[in-house]
């Protein structure tokens, strides 16, 4: 019996008590968010995690995504990656190694962390194909299939599975053309195979083998988003549409089947078609939990990436996506370091907090703790509440005022210090 199933008997789960708990809101809400496809909690049979509701009136969550490439395999490194994601207080990881052994990579990275794990199992089965086959367009189907239930074995929670890709997503791409061209990975496999083949995509054609396989394992289906934008002018086209539609139709029947089921939204998106992406999103996928890429507001500023990508993940959040993809500073430049995914993981926990103070209203009281902590000169409140303890504490630290009520920044001339001495708010 698959939570989907429990919740829309009328069951509360245990995962759905302690979502309830973690958000403020009741059990009842929990299991009817879930029976509806408006909540998911990715769950596992094969090990326990830290449990994480996605979805609506619910917090917004982060992921945080680690893996090796063909430049660098370091299987140390990417543990260390994973332990600072969850650290720097990640909600979920996706383990997206290209390079090394795959099974092994996720098998121990899975080992060392509570979080919820996702993946992308084509990747395996393209770049298997490329090494044995001499090319990614020799993938076979029935390996594609195999590597995703094996996946799911490991323990992985939830999975980007490319299905919107279809021979009429591809038709739409090429007639419209494109500024930056294709760059998702799963997108350029699966569109290359399609070509080469002259065949449909499996994952869409099989839908519902795929689905037996999600369902047998308990794996929380993430519609991949494998038409998304590059750039800003590639932003909100008709190939990006198309994709959704047909997941949006797909992800109403996975829930029907009792899978639970994200949408992954677009990448490269500027600030006034957030809102056209975000409402369009909820409307036509009938309010599934929606996992936003970035999205990236500006494509100007590589080693700000984390950035640029919160301005647009505050937005996102706060018109109503529910989880999030974080951005290191190392985006298009190269494969980020154990730091950098660390500060890519705080940027984007920032704009969630900065979007759920829209969202959600009460977590705004936070904001308010802490200005009455400034009012009161109470440092200990200030990093008790602050997004990044540590380093609120050691910045002060460095430089501490002579007079340790106050800071370097005003020193003797503090406006708070000079109006307390007069009257009290």
């Amino acid at each position: 019996m698959s939570i989907v199933a429990d919740a829309k008997r009328g069951i509360v789960t245990e995962e759905m008590r302690e979502v309830a708990a973690q958000e403020g809101v009741t059990e009842d809400f929990v299991r009817r968010g879930v029976a509806e496809g408006h909540i998911v909690i990715p769950v596992s049979p094969y090990r326990k995690v830290k449990i994480c509701g996605i979805g609506e009136g619910l917090r917004t969550k982060v992921n945080a995504s680690i893996g090796t490439s063909t430049d660098i395999v370091d299987i140390g490194m990417e543990i260390e990656k994973a332990k600072q994601a969850e650290l720097a207080g990640a909600d979920t990881l996706m383990e997206l190694s290209t390079g090394g052994d795959f099974m092994e990579i996720r098998r121990q990275i899975i080992a060392n962390t509570k979080l919820s794990v996702g993946c992308v199992p084509l990747y395996q089965a393209f770049i298997e194909a490329a090494i044995k086959d001499g090319a990614v367009v020799n993938m076979k189907e029935d390996d594609l299939f195999r590597i995703t239930a094996e996946q799911a074995k490991l323990g992985t929670n939830f999975m980007a599975i490319h299905t919107g890709i279809n021979f009429e997503t591809v038709k739409r791409l090429k007639n419209q053309g494109r500024h930056c061209g294709l760059v998702s990975r799963g997108g350029a496999f699966m569109t290359a195979w399609m070509l080469h083949n002259e065949k449909e995509n499996p994952l869409y054609s099989e839908f519902d083998y795929l689905l037996e396989i999600m369902k047998e394992h308990e794996v929380t289906l993430s519609m991949g988003n494998g038409m998304r934008a590059g750039a800003i002018h590639d932003a909100t086209d008709r190939a990006g549409i198309q994709e959704l539609l047909i997941n949006a139709e797909l992800a109403d029947k996975a829930h029907a089947q009792d899978v639970q089921v994200i949408v992954e939204g677009p990448g490269h998106v500027p600030i006034d078609e957030i809102a056209t992406n975000v409402q369009l999103m909820k409307r036509v996928t009938n309010n599934k939990p929606f996992y936003m890429l970035g999205p990236i507001v500006t494509d100007i500023a590589p080693g700000y990436d984390d950035r640029v990508a919160a301005i647009g993940a505050a937005i996102s959040s706060s018109l109503g996506a529910d989880f999030i993809c974080y951005v290191t500073p190392a985006e298009h430049l190269a494969l980020p370091t154990p730091e950098e995914v660390y500060e890519g993981v705080i940027s984007s926990r920032i704009a969630a907090h900065v979007g759920d103070m829209i969202k959600l209203k009460k977590t705004r009281d936070l904001d308010l703790e802490m200005g009455h902590a400034r009012r009161d000169l109470d440092w200990e409140r200030q990093f008790a509440v602050a997004m990044n303890p540590k380093r609120a504490r050691d910045i002060r630290k460095e430089r501490m005022p002579a007079d340790t009520d106050g800071c370097t920044m005003c020193g003797d001339y503090c406006a708070i210090k000079i109006v307390n001495r007069h009257f009290k708010f």
